[in-house]
């Protein structure tokens, strides 16, 4: 299906986004940050907000999902301010990763 780029440094839910995404047939890719990440190729890229800077991932060609900690709102606002293209609570993309990134990638309603 889609290439996308994971960008995470809690091992943990990097892990989750790579197997959610993985089994729903996306080919993933991870790393620490966009600086040290070749996006050639991807289509997608997930980031997780508390570890990049919003305006580092938006005008690359693609869209972005950023996920953040539902109690900051400053990096939530950042966030949207910046352009990136869907900024949704970690609770919220660990449930529905899949059709979120579906959605982005132009084959789902949402």
């Amino acid at each position: 299906m889609a290439s996308v780029l994971s960008i995470a440094t809690d091992l943990m839910l990097g892990s989750k986004v790579e197997a959610q995404l993985a089994a729903a047939g996306h080919e993933v890719t991870t790393s620490a940050s966009i600086e040290e990440s070749s996006w050639d190729g991807v289509e997608l890229i997930v980031a997780d907000l508390d570890v990049e800077n919003p305006e580092a991932l938006v005008g690359l060609g693609m869209p972005v999902l950023g996920y953040y900690s539902h109690v900051d709102v400053e990096t939530k606002e950042a966030a949207e301010a910046a352009g990136v293209d869907l900024v949704v609570p970690r609770s919220r993309m660990a449930r529905e990763l899949p059709g979120l990134a579906e959605k982005l990638l132009g084959g789902g309603s949402g």
